[in-house]
């Protein structure tokens, strides 16, 4: 001290009572220098000095808290568990009568055993043990234990409708196709043809009555809605016996016997009659010709259809 007192005296010339005041401002500042930190390190809580740290605190604190909830959960559901089965009491049951109580004497938790009731209330029904594996509730090493003691009242009804297969049942022969004479079959004979249903089948029967039989396969075409790819499944099924056309007597034949006629329209009727009352009997397709209204074609669709007499 005394040195540093020479040294200011030396350089600075105070008098000793300015070089007493300026030391004592010395020490002044020294102390609320270092006082500053001498009050924090002994005095105050350390403060992290970024968010990120808080943040961390945070987290530590929180999985600590979930570990002891954890920790809390599984020591309990231990306990629960170590109790459950010392409960245990397996007995014969009917899974669709018994209550809440009869489940925990089985091991289930009274949680488990009310999911069950609930299912129940909502109508569901166990019809065979199996049945008990689709509650969720139950495990599959549960269902084992309690499998030996199921016993379902009328489980035997449940029985009778699963599918069993038979020993003594004789493959599938699938069947030759039959050949169907159409100018002699009814609708039922028509519907065994691969392809004819019943609606065409009577479609077919209405059109062969108008014409009075078919004399040639194509002529399938002209029924309503059958069409090429329909006769070409069918036309290997049926055969033709003209022996079966009804034959109309072109000089005896009056309007009502032609007007529902496929090929004839009224005023080619009309025309026929007439020109018979005129000229006569027609003799041959010849005669036919000879009525001015009616096509080569008409002529030749009609020509199996009549008689001369």
């Amino acid at each position: 001290m005394l040195s540093i007192k020479n040294w200011l005296n030396n350089y600075f010339g105070f008098t000793k009572r300015e070089l007493n005041g300026l030391l004592f401002l010395m020490a002044i500042l020294f102390l609320v220098t270092v006082l500053p930190y001498f009050y924090h390190s002994y005095f105050v809580k350390p403060v992290f000095q970024s968010t990120n740290d808080q943040l961390a605190l945070q987290k530590l604190v929180l999985v600590n808290k979930q570990q002891s909830k954890y920790a809390y959960q599984n020591t309990q559901s231990e306990i629960e568990d170590a109790d459950l089965k010392k409960s245990i009491t397996l007995f014969s049951f009917d899974p669709n009568t018994i209550g809440i109580a009869e489940w925990q004497k089985l091991g289930l938790s009274a949680k488990q055993a009310q999911s069950i009731i609930n299912y129940r209330n909502k109508g569901g029904k166990f019809y065979k043990s199996e049945d008990l594996q689709k509650m969720y509730t139950i495990s599959a090493e549960k269902y084992q234990a309690l499998l030996p003691y199921i016993q379902i009242k009328g489980q035997e009804f449940a029985n009778k409708f699963e599918k069993k297969s038979d020993p003594d049942k004789v493959a599938y022969v699938k069947k030759e196709l039959a050949i169907i004479e159409i100018n002699g079959a009814d609708t039922l004979q028509l519907d065994e043809i691969k392809g004819i249903g019943a609606a065409f089948a009577r479609r077919i029967a209405n059109y062969r009555n108008k014409l009075g039989g078919f004399y040639k396969k194509e002529q399938l075409l002209e029924v309503y809605g059958l069409d090429t790819l329909k006769y070409a499944e069918i036309k290997d099924q049926i055969k033709i016996d003209i022996s079966n056309i009804k034959k109309i007597n072109i000089n005896a034949a009056e309007f009502d016997d032609l007007k529902n006629h496929p090929y004839l329209k009224f005023k080619q009727i009309n025309a026929i009659i007439q020109y018979r009352k005129q000229h006569g009997k027609f003799n041959s397709i010849d005669d036919l010709k000879k009525v001015l209204i009616l096509t080569p074609q008409i002529i030749q669709n009609l020509t199996p259809y009549l008689v001369f007499q």
